[in-house]
C-alpha cells in the first residue's frame, strides 16, 4: 500500500498538556502538534501562536481560563504558516503581532500556504469553515520589540533565519523563558520546506547565547532546565545538518531529487524516524535542501499542486 501523503492519514486526536514553565508562563503542547504559549501579565494575557483554526484556538482558551480570568490582549505569531496563524480571530485580542518579514510572506504566499497545509494535514483544519480569512497583524517590527504586560516584560526578536525568513522568538525576561516557534523542536521533525539550512545553526547559536532556563519549542514537550534546553538545541542542529549534508552532496554531483531523498533517508532514518511528523516533513525538507544546495537562495512557494508533483517525483 502506498504511503499517505504528508499527514493525510493522521486523524488521531492528540493528548493536550499544559505545563507551567515559569511563574505564570505556560506551554500548551499536544504530542507533536503545533504548540502555543501563554504569558500572564499584571492585567492581561499574551498568546504565542494562534493554532490553525478558531476551533483549535478554543482549546488554548480553555486552558487559559483554567489559570486566569484576565483578558487576552496580545497574540504573537512567530511566523506566517497557516497552522500557526489562522486561529487568531478566536482570541479577540486588540494586537496581533508579527515580524515585518512574516507579514510580507502572508502577502506573498499566505493563500498558497493555506491551501497547501490544508491538503497536507486535514485533522488540524477541522472546523476550517470558521476561519475568516488570512491573518494579518495589527503591529509589526523588524529586529526587536518590547511589550510590557504591566510590569512583565516580553522581548520579541528576530535572531536570524531558520524555519522561515521571518522567524521571531519571545523572551520573558523575569523568568528567562523563551518561546522559539519552529526554530527549535523536541522529538519532532523540523519542517525545513521554507527554511534556510545554512543560517539555521547561527540562529540556534543566538538562542543558546541567552542561556535560558526553559524553552517552549514549536513542537514537542516543554523544555525545563538548562540540560533539557541544551539537548533540544543540539538535536535540532543535528536534524538540520543531517538533512542538508547528504542532499548537498547529491546536488554537487548533479544527482536527482530522488537520489537526494534516498541519501537523506539513509542518514536520517536511523536517528529520527520515530520523531513526530518525520514522514510528513521529509519530502519537503529534501526538496528545499536540494534547492538550497543548487543555489536557489530563497524557498520557492509551495502550492497544493507543487506538493503533489514533488511527492509523485519521489515515488519513482
Amino acid at each position: 500500500m502506498a504511503k499517505a501523503f504528508a499527514s493525510q492519514g493522521d486523524m488521531t486526536e492528540k493528548k493536550i498538556t499544559f505545563d507551567e514553565v515559569g511563574k505564570d508562563v505556560w506551554a500548551f503542547t499536544a504530542e507533536g502538534d503545533p504548540n502555543s504559549g501563554v504569558i500572564i501579565g499584571d492585567d492581561s494575557v499574551m498568546i504565542v501562536e494562534a493554532q490553525a483554526t478558531p476551533r483549535l484556538a478554543g482549546k488554548v482558551i480553555e486552558k487559559v481560563l483554567s489559570v486566569t480570568d484576565k483578558p487576552i490582549s496580545h497574540v504573537v505569531l512567530t511566523h506566517y504558516h497557516a497552522v500557526r496563524v489562522l486561529g487568531a480571530s478566536a482570541y479577540g485580542a486588540d494586537q496581533i503581532i508579527m515580524g515585518e518579514t512574516a507579514r510580507g510572506m502572508v502577502e506573498e504566499r499566505g493563500q498558497e500556504d493555506w491551501d497547501s497545509e490544508f491538503q497536507r494535514f486535514p485533522r488540524l483544519f477541522e472546523g476550517h469553515e470558521s476561519i475568516p480569512g488570512l491573518t494579518y497583524p495589527t503591529t509589526t517590527f523588524n529586529d526587536r520589540m518590547t511589550i510590557y504586560l504591566g510590569k512583565r516584560r516580553v522581548d520579541l526578536m528576530h535572531l536570524g533565519r531558520a524555519h522561515t525568513a521571518g522567524d521571531i522568538v519571545a523572551h520573558v525576561a523575569d523568568e528567562n523563558v523563551m518561546f522559539t516557534g519552529d526554530i527549535v523542536e523536541d522529538h519532532s521533525a523540523c519542517y525545513c520546506g521554507d527554511g534556510y539550512f545554512n543560517d539555521w545553526g547561527g540562529t540556534l547559536d543566538a538562542i543558546a547565547a541567552f542561556d535560558v532556563d526553559a524553552i517552549a519549542p514549536g513542537r514537542g514537550g516543554a523544555l525545563v532546565g538548562k540540560q533539557a534546553v541544551k539537548r533540544a538545541l543540539d538535536s535540532t542542529r543535528d536534524f538540520v545538518d543531517s538533512t542538508y549534508a547528504p542532499a548537498a552532496k547529491v546536488a554537487a554531483r548533479g544527482g536527482s531529487l530522488k537520489e537526494a531523498w534516498d541519501a537523506v533517508r539513509a542518514r536520517c532514518d536511523p536517528k529520527f524516524k520515530d520523531y513526530a511528523i518525520y514522514e510528513h516533513c521529509l519530502p519537503f525538507n529534501v526538496a528545499r535542501a536540494y534547492d538550497e544546495a543548487r543555489g536557489i537562495a530563497h524557498p520557492r512557494i509551495w502550492t497544493a499542486q507543487r506538493d503533489l508533483d514533488m511527492w509523485a517525483a519521489l515515488q519513482g
